[in-house]
């Protein structure tokens, strides 16, 4: 396997330059932006911290069913989830140590602040966008590799001294270990959607009862 990272790629992709770099007015089409490919997922920058002068970064990314994101943290970084198509389970730990999880389905919304740990599950292929604080949305850059395809590929495992860098150069915090006691827990797979929306479906019919009430 070639290892081809974009801190200094020969060539360069094609789609290099199409952000401007500086805080000025710009559009792009559909399809348009810096792809990443790493792990499984296909990552398309749309604003760096470049452009928001270091206050936010704004990505899109296509996940595979049944990928697991391990419980992680970010020191300085917040996270926002917004599911534009499929499922996703999405478990946090509180500052107080409760934790919660909940499947987000298309139009579905999280937030993760600064420092706490968190983890999901893809229960559906899903297309992503995310919004963190500037300078985390370089990270499917500096640990995978560019591309200009936007059709599906074999996944990109970067070597793991490449990836423990990376990680700690961009507040990112793994949690080998972490036990997650919600009732769903953390599989090594991702339950099928419909048990998950069965799940779902129970809580929020017994919830309504309840207000019912």
């Amino acid at each position: 396997m070639t290892y081809e990272y974009l801190s200094g790629p020969d060539g360069g992709p094609a789609w290099s330059g199409v952000l401007p770099g500086a805080p000025r007015p710009y559009f792009l089409s559909r399809g348009e932006g810096e792809h990443a490919n790493l792990f499984g997922d296909l990552f398309t920058l749309l604003v760096s911290g470049e452009e928001s002068e270091g206050g936010f970064g704004v990505f899109t990314s296509l996940c595979p069913s049944g990928e697991l994101i391990p419980t992680h943290s970010h020191g300085r970084t917040h996270e926002v989830f917004y599911v534009l198509e499929g499922a996703v389970r999405l478990h946090v730990q509180d500052a107080d140590g409760h934790q919660s999880s909940r499947v987000l389905r298309t139009g579905d919304f999280g937030f993760v602040p600064a420092g706490l740990p968190h983890a999901y599950q893809v229960m559906q292929a899903a297309r992503l966008l995310g919004v963190v604080s500037g300078g985390f949305e370089r990270f499917p850059q500096r640990m995978g590799t560019p591309t200009d395809s936007l059709e599906p590929q074999p996944p990109f495992v970067p070597e793991i001294a490449h990836l423990l860098s990376a990680a700690k150069e961009l507040d990112l915090e793994l949690h080998p270990g972490f036990t997650w006691d919600t009732p769903q827990g953390l599989d090594n797979h991702a339950d099928h959607a419909d048990r998950a929306d069965q799940a779902d479906y129970t809580a929020r019919a017994d919830t309504s009862r309840v207000e019912g009430d």
